[in-house]
């Protein structure tokens, strides 16, 4: 996996339900047996939905078989209820067109990540705060198809849209490092941590960023603060690493 892979891979979140109605009891009750136990959700789901259980139990299926990582199982489900939604004229298929995607994207198929992200982008109903959201999910599948272009230009989309959200900084900043641009990547990792001054990623990244740049001794503290903020995670994991790989070099004078 590539750096720049690695970077905007590691951090796929899922994304809210835009217009879902308020759940009805039979769709919490679901929703519950999914967090507690997938398998007989999964088998719950299936019998609602035949009868009669609609999108509601079409979701929760999908939401199940994401839970025990059955992602292209997930992905069809989803891609099969935003069919259905759309049928009726329900503007949360753009929502299940989202999490199709985000399941392609997990199952390791970009093209087909991208597919549904470009649906869900052209339905026209998504707020400007998910749809920002949603082109940092393209730019994810771009990136993981090796389209560096179509991520930057996404990224840059989301940034318009979304220009709070760390989380589209730091993935510009990543971009940006894998791309050679070291100032654009010191300022976009420095807006990032503006925002989220302890998330152990965006420390990760910035000390990424500093060793690029040739600033041993910064990037040594920033991985010392990811180790220490958050040694089990993977950016603690990748951060004592880097500082075992760099133990012999000498700080510059």
């Amino acid at each position: 996996m590539t750096p720049l892979l690695t970077a905007l891979l590691l951090t796929a979140r899922p994304l809210p339900a835009a217009h879902a109605p308020a759940a009805t009891a039979q769709a919490k009750t679901c929703i519950d047996l999914v967090r507690a136990d997938p398998a007989r959700a999964v088998t719950t789901a299936d019998d609602w939905r035949r009868k009669g259980g609609g999108l509601d139990a079409a979701q929760c299926g999908a939401l199940a078989l994401a839970a025990l990582e059955r992602w292209n199982e997930a992905a069809v489900a989803f891609e099969g209820a935003a069919l259905e939604a759309a049928k009726l004229r329900d503007v949360r298929a753009a929502d299940y067109w989202v999490q199709g995607g985000n399941a392609w994207l997990a199952a390791g198929d970009p093209a087909k990540a991208r597919k549904d992200f470009d649906t869900a982008l052209a339905a026209g109903t998504l707020p400007p705060k998910l749809a920002g959201e949603v082109h940092l999910d393209r730019a994810r599948a771009s990136a993981a198809a090796g389209d560096a272009a179509g991520a930057r230009a996404d990224i840059d989309k989301a940034l318009a849209l979304v220009p709070q959200d760390p989380f589209a900084w730091y993935l510009s900043a990543a971009l940006a490092r894998r791309q050679s641009d070291l100032p654009r990547a010191k300022t976009d990792i420095a807006k990032a941590l503006a925002l989220a001054p302890e998330d152990p990623q965006l420390l990760l990244e910035a000390g990424n960023i500093a060793g690029s740049g040739g600033d041993v001794e910064a990037a040594r503290a920033l991985f010392q603060r990811v180790v220490k903020a958050a040694p089990a995670s993977d950016a603690g994991k990748a951060a004592a690493a880097a500082l075992a790989a760099n133990a012999d070099s000498p700080a510059p004078q």
